[in-house]
């Protein structure tokens, strides 16, 4: 198993820059998630470690050594992409075999990889099947098997449940979390657009736009302390709710008073000269709660969404701004076109200024 480290890491293509500035230290055992936005570079970036795409600058090193013209096959990864690619006329354990017969292990070794991985995954009554005669579930478990065989320095995953149906991306997904679990040794990087993967997969999450980094964190980290606007709604759904305003009073205690009437309090100090500042406050669907006292936000509901567990109120919008949308525990009805005024916890009010969180200022 291994550590990686990027330096500096550029792809252009031609004259267009894609990626720029990835600079990342993956410690042995982590499970590193890279999320963003469609085209934002997660996909190049992973094959640029494995080995696929050409590195136009910058350095990356696996285990201290540096790999920028090290052919894939010599770089100790394996990868398991969105499409199974397992080849339809061999059993699942002769897929599994393949790249150990290819690197001329004998036959004892390939028997006892074979055996461990399909353990593992729990493919051992499958073994003598054909890819068809298989779940895509069991087919994506199978890739994963045939990752594992090689027993390489580091995973790749490139999307691997996005061709799956919903309650099969849920069961893969705690599979994969408990193949994680039994392999704490192994290093991982692991490329989606599903925010619920990263969050409940991930040791660290990579958000990835604009070319480049937005911020690095634990799920919690990122979830609770956003160091940008791109981020505090990226992470999260529905996203975080941003409302333009004013500072109106400093101190430990900011007050902020809001475009659309309202007056909202943040636990982020500020400082005397921050009179005035513009500002957005971000509060999450889920922080918001109905009140009879001040308000940060009054609005009527246009739309309401009841799951149960949860009531979803989408607001109508209030001129050029973004539509406003709660999410209040429990069942609301009857809520459809009625006025409800809502606040938050000063706590779980983020301020930013220019797209920056204020919190990470100093």
């Amino acid at each position: 198993m291994a550590d990686l480290k990027l330096v500096n890491v550029e792809k252009a293509y031609g004259e267009v820059k894609v990626l720029a500035n990835i600079n990342l230290d993956i410690k042995q055992g982590e499970l590193i998630v890279f999320v963003g936005p469609s085209g934002c570079g997660k996909s190049t970036l992973l094959r640029m470690i494995a080995g696929l795409e050409r590195i136009t600058g910058g350095t990356l090193e696996i285990d201290g050594t540096l790999v920028n013209d090290v052919p894939p096959a010599q770089r100790g990864i394996a990868m398991v992409f969105q499409s199974y690619a397992l080849y339809p006329h061999m059993t699942v354990r002769e897929n599994m075999e393949f790249a150990l017969k290819i690197a001329k292990k004998s036959k004892d070794e390939i028997a006892a990889g074979v055996d461990k991985a399909a353990r593992i995954l729990q493919l051992t009554p499958y073994l003598d099947r054909l890819p068809k005669a298989l779940s895509g579930g069991q087919r994506q478990r199978v890739a994963i098997g045939r990752a594992i065989v090689r027993d390489p320095k580091v995973y790749l995953f490139d999307e691997p449940l996005s061709n799956l149906d919903a309650a099969l991306r849920v069961a893969t997904r705690i599979e994969i979390a408990q193949l994680k679990e039994q392999m704490p040794e192994s290093t991982m990087i692991y490329v989606t657009h599903d925010q619920v993967e990263a969050m409940t997969l991930a040791s660290r999450i990579v958000v990835l736009a604009g070319g480049g980094i937005s911020q690095v964190g634990s799920p919690l980290q990122l979830y609770e302390r956003p160091e940008n606007e791109f981020v505090a709604q990226f992470i999260g759904s529905p996203a975080m709710n941003l409302l333009a305003g004013e500072v109106v009073e400093t101190g430990p205690m900011t007050v902020i008073r809001l475009e659309g009437g309202g007056t909202a309090r943040s636990a982020i100090p500020t400082q005397v000269s921050d009179l005035g500042m513009k500002v957005n406050i971000g509060v999450r669907p889920e922080d918001l709660v109905e009140t009879m006292d001040q308000a940060i936000f009054t609005g009527e509901v246009e739309i309401t969404e009841a799951l149960g567990e949860v009531t979803l109120l989408y607001f109508k919008r209030q001129g050029e701004a973004a539509q406003v949308v709660a999410k209040l525990p429990g069942i609301h009805a009857g809520l459809r076109h009625r006025s409800v005024a809502l606040t938050a916890d000063p706590g779980k009010v983020h301020l930013f200024h220019k797209g920056r969180s204020l919190l990470y200022r100093h």
